[in-house]
This record gives structure tokens, C-alpha cells and sequence, in this order.
């Protein structure tokens, strides 16, 4: 069976974290990996008035970066995707996990 996990955090240094943690725990079930990949980085800009009335030339400039990392995997077995279930990765990261080829009966 073929997998896509996909991470997304707002700080690199846990994304690393996480794909490392991800795939220690991969290898040591002797799954396939395909690589860790970088997407591009999205930033959301928000420009907001200082005042609430007046004074519309002071402005404050916000940013939000949001970095993704993806990883497809091919697992023999299902011990696996059930260690991936159960691995506890740093708050602060999203993971999904989504079917690309499933086993055809």
C-alpha cells in the first residue's frame, strides 16, 4: 500500500523534528521511503491600523509562513501504518495521512 504523509508547522525546526521522528520510526519497519519533500512556503501578510479612528498612515505589517514537507511511503504491512498512528510528533505540527494505492482484492 502507498501512502502520503503530509506536514505542515509554522516553525521549520519542528517540521524537521517531526519528519526525523517520522522517519526513524519508518525504517525501523523496513518501509519504503520516497523522500522528504519541501513545497513551497506560503506567507499570509495582514496589514493592520494601529488606531481605530485616526491616524491612517501608521500601520503594523503581520506575517504568517507556513512551511510543508510531504513523505510517500510504501508499506508491507499494516504494523506499520499503525506505529505511524501512534507516534506522538512536537505539538505544533499537522499531519495527515492519505491512501494513494490501496491493495486491489
Amino acid at each position: 500500500m502507498k501512502f502520503r504523509i503530509i506536514l505542515k508547522a509554522y516553525k521549520n525546526e519542528l517540521l524537521n523534528l517531526a519528519v526525523e521522528q517520522i522517519r526513524h520510526n519508518l525504517l525501523e519497519k523496513n518501509c519504503k521511503i520516497s523522500g522528504t519533500i519541501s513545497l513551497p512556503t506560503k506567507i499570509k501578510k495582514f496589514c493592520v491600523l494601529r488606531s481605530p479612528h485616526v491616524d491612517k498612515d501608521s500601520r503594523e505589517h503581520f506575517e504568517l509562513r507556513i512551511s510543508k514537507r510531504f513523505i510517500d511511503i510504501e508499506a508491507f504491512s499494516f504494523s506499520a501504518i499503525d506505529s505511524l498512528l501512534t507516534l506522538e510528533i512536537p505539538s505544533g505540527v499537522s499531519c495527515s495521512l492519505k491512501i494513494l494505492e490501496s491493495i486491489k482484492v
